[in-house]
């Protein structure tokens, strides 16, 4: 796997880029904001670009915004936003952008080494890793709608798989979270697929879609 990184702030940023390359992903360049993540990404053509959410000059969204403009560049391209904050509707504008190959983790996920890189490579598969926070938060804010939900169809225990769906976890690892069998997530998973309306397709794709459809409505 061939990776850049965006990030300002030095030290996390080398800290980043040894991890990495102590496990055998390799880095091919590095950039301190949305120009040089474009440039670097242009010149060196990687599978996923790591990018800090807030980037200079003004420290807001300059990071998602760079990260949208390189995939409509780039649609094979991957990303993973690192962010201090839960700030769940930039992942929305990503994987709305792309519908594959998104990851959001705070920062401090990094210390989870095992964890970061299984994330890592979820997304430069094309699949998603969305923060277990900012998750919590979208299920929070549906809740305190609770008429207005987009995804109110769902049984509880959907709502769960859907959830789980969204962190990036595969059926199996869905199925021991859940105290379950693996067919009776598939079976979850295609009673979702059904109530969402989501078309028959690649079934990598379509759990992609159902997160957006996730992440969607807890914005709303």
């Amino acid at each position: 796997m061939r990776a850049v990184i965006a990030e300002d702030h030095a030290l996390l940023r080398e800290g980043v880029v040894a991890l990495l390359r102590e496990n055998g992903v390799e880095v091919v360049a590095q950039a301190e904001d949305g120009p040089g993540l474009l440039r670097i990404v242009a010149g060196h053509k990687p599978d996923l670009a790591i990018v800090d959410v807030r980037l200079p000059p003004t420290f807001t969204d300059e990071g998602v915004r760079a990260s949208i403009e390189a995939r409509q560049r780039h649609p094979d391209l991957a990303i993973l936003i690192l962010s201090q904050y839960v700030e769940p509707v930039y992942t929305a504008e990503l994987l709305a952008a792309g519908a594959s190959g998104v990851g959001y983790l705070l920062k401090e996920r990094v210390g989870d080494v095992r964890g970061f890189l299984e994330a890592i490579e979820r997304v430069a598969a094309g699949g998603t890793a969305l923060d277990p926070e900012v998750v919590a938060e979208l299920m929070q804010s549906r809740d305190a709608r609770a008429g207005d939900d987009a995804l109110a169809g769902l049984t509880p225990r959907e709502r769960e798989v859907l959830t789980l769906m969204a962190e990036g976890r595969t059926n199996a690892a869905i199925a021991r979270a859940m105290v379950v069998t693996p067919g009776a997530v598939e079976k979850h998973i295609s009673n979702i697929f059904g109530k969402l309306d989501l078309p028959g397709s690649d079934d990598d794709h379509r759990r992609v879609l159902a997160v957006l459809a996730f992440l969607r409505a807890g914005q709303a």
